[in-house]
């Protein structure tokens, strides 16, 4: 087991963690110590399969699949760096780790010949609910344009708290109301990136600013030079409201209070 993996199981038990992993990749861990995974991004099968420098992954690889034992895996939608094809059998080599995947996914669960996962593989849409273990799930529209029509964001209920990760998605105000009715979110996660459909730093506090979460964490930013995404910028526009925000490096927790 590595340095994180052995860093994620050993944090405090009875304490609810949230861990960022890099790209839009997340792990929560309840304070029972059931882990939940959104959008891990661990190899560098995107630069393979796109085959150029804009797709080099440029963080470092901090998990392997086979280092931690998920009870529930989430891909909000089939973009590689959100359904990782070299990560994602791993993951669910375990008998109890259930997928929960937009629709668009099932195609690469058959290039991958993940069929005989068929019983573990849930594929959802926006205002589909289910309970798994510790968590509450709760799946959300978001806006990640024509090319990934079936992309969610999720809502996490655990041990009290919500986390709510926008998933690759532009900024929609005028859906803010789907997202309102979770009162007290005590977690926002949302791109910054601005390519590829997904809301820029400005747009990510505008999101913010409507929903007043306890905290916001900026992703989608760092692992790819094409991606963009400006932490400095969220920085400097952040402090000129009265928000609270955690800029996470990879393999950072955070324990929720």
């Amino acid at each position: 087991m590595g340095e994180f993996s052995n860093f994620v199981m050993s944090s405090p038990a009875g304490r609810t963690c949230l861990f960022s992993v890099g790209q839009a990749g997340y792990i929560i861990k309840s304070a029972y110590g059931q882990l939940l995974a959104i959008d891990l991004y661990l190899s560098d099968c995107v630069e393979r399969t796109e085959g150029h420098m804009g797709f080099k992954r440029m963080l470092p690889k901090i998990l392997r699949y086979d280092e931690l034992i998920f009870d529930v895996v989430i891909t909000t939608h089939p973009h590689l760096d959100h359904f990782d094809i070299d990560t994602i059998p791993g993951l669910m080599s375990s008998s109890y780790t259930r997928l929960y995947c937009s629709v668009n996914c099932k195609k690469l669960i058959q290039q991958t010949q993940m069929n005989y996962f068929d019983d573990k593989i849930t594929y959802i849409k926006p205002g589909d609910r289910y309970l798994e273990g510790d968590f509450a799930i709760n799946f959300v529209n978001c806006d990640h344009g024509s090319d990934a029509p079936d992309a969610v964001g999720v809502v996490v209920e655990v041990d009290g708290k919500k986390i709510y990760e926008a998933g690759d998605t532009c900024l929609r105000l005028d859906r803010i109301n789907e997202i309102k009715k979770f009162k007290g979110l005590d977690v926002l996660i949302a791109p910054i990136n601005g390519k590829y459909g997904n809301m820029n730093e400005r747009d990510c506090i505008k999101l913010s600013k409507a929903l007043r979460p306890g905290l916001t964490i900026p992703c989608h930013y760092g692992m790819f030079a094409s991606h963009g995404g400006n932490s400095d910028l969220f920085y400097e526009e952040m402090e000129k409201t009265d928000l609270d925000y955690l800029i996470m490096t990879q393999g950072e927790r955070i324990i929720l209070k």
